[in-house]
Order: C-alpha cells, then structure tokens, then sequence
C-alpha cells in the first residue's frame, strides 16, 4: 500500500491508478448549484471522473443516455416537478439502462423511498442519506459497490425499519435474527457481525440461513440475498 490511507480521499484513485483501472464515471444529478459543486469535488477527489452533472430530472435522463455511465448519482427531490422527479428518474434509468448503477442520495429518513427504488431487483442500486457524503469511506465504497452491480443502504433507514413491532406468526423473525439482518444491511460479512455481537461465525451462519429460509429467499447469488432479505423483511 505505499502507506497509504485506504480511507483517505484520493486514495481511491492512488490504488485504481496503480491497478491500472479507469476511473469509474459518474452523472450527478443535484438541483442545489452548491451541493452539486460540493458533491462533484468530493467524487473527483476520490477518484471518480464525473462526466456530466443535471439541475433537473429531464436533463439527467438525457445526459445519463448521452454519457453512459457506470453510476448515476441522484437526489430524489429534484425539478421540474419539485417532487420526486429525481426518484422517478432513477427507476426509468433502472429500467432502461440495467447496466448503469444508481446511487440515491436523500434528505428523507424514508424506507418506501429505498424500496420504490430497488423494486425486486438489488442489483446496481443504492439508497443514502445525504450527510453520508461526509463519511468518504462509507460513500466511496457505496459509489463503487453501486457502480460494479452491489447494493448499498442505508443502515439508518433499515435499523428503523427492522426495529418496527410486527404482529407474530410463523415466519416471524427472532430478536437476534433482526439484529443479524439490520447488521447485514449494513454490508458486514458473516465474520464481522460475528465479531460486533460476540458470537462464533457458525453461529451467525446458522441465522443468517435461518433468516434466508424464513423469508424464502434461496436461489439468488449470496450478496443480493443479503439486501433482498433486508428488503422482503421491511415489505412485511
């Protein structure tokens, strides 16, 4: 590592340089001219190449058409509507261009936000709340797990959400089972959740299959059954 920071800004783009990898290109989508100053600076110095940026939820849609990036970063509240003009923009592109990732950046504390984005599909898709562009570790690894085809949540939304009384039944989950699932929105590995709740790995295992069995998720690849899990749970 040359004694660099991973989590420095800049060391992104120190490490995909040596790597010899392209920078990952962005559209930012932000209809606040300072915000959108402030977020394309923080993306640039973290090593992205920001392509393009958008005021407004039509001219998003047409440079992200035009510019083909790997990831869209977005807000939800955005012209000409003033409403969720930016959201909506965000599924469309979801639906058009399944190849391009999309990284929801909001002010709002709101899950039905999260799962109006993601849909039944958690691939390439992310759900932020904006002051986490002031934690570049957690929003730099958010931009490249969105833009290689990951997910990202927010794990202020999901802990209050998982965190909801729920009418008991069969399927319902434990206490320590809604504790692994808020952990694993979180996007900790077995290992570190193992570690955070002071239990073996085979433990967290055993939850984590549980988990999946209960909400009758067991076909899809193991890292979007993670954030499927968390999602089917919050649809409930």
């Amino acid at each position: 590592m040359g004694g660099v920071n991973p989590t420095s800004t800049g060391a992104v783009a120190y490490l995909r340089l040596m790597h010899g990898d392209p920078p990952l290109r962005v559209v930012v989508g932000e209809d606040q001219p300072l915000t959108r100053k402030g977020l394309v600076s923080v993306l640039e110095e973290s090593g992205f190449e920001v392509v393009a940026s958008a005021g407004d939820a039509t001219d998003l849609l047409r440079k992200t058409r035009a510019h083909k990036p790997d990831v869209v970063i977005t807000d939800i509240q955005m012209p000409p509507g003033n409403a969720d003009d930016g959201l909506r923009a965000a599924q469309q592109i979801r639906q058009t261009q399944p190849e391009v990732g999309v990284l929801i950046l909001s002010q709002y504390l709101e899950s039905r936000y999260a799962l109006a984005l993601v849909g039944d599909r958690a691939e390439g898709v992310g759900y932020l709340l904006k002051h986490r562009i002031g934690d570049l570790s957690l929003f730099v690894d958010a931009v490249h797990r969105v833009a290689r085809g990951g997910s990202a949540l927010d794990p202020e939304v999901v802990q209050r959400m998982v965190a909801r009384p729920r009418a008991g039944g069969p399927s319902e989950l434990t206490p320590r089972e809604r504790e692994v699932l808020t952990l694993m929105a979180e996007g900790r590995s077995n290992g570190a959740i193992a570690d955070r709740l002071v239990v073996t790995v085979g433990a967290i295992e055993r939850h984590v299959t549980s988990i999946f069995d209960k909400l009758g998720l067991r076909l899809q690849p193991e890292d979007h059954r993670r954030v499927l899990a968390v999602l089917e749970y919050l649809k409930r």
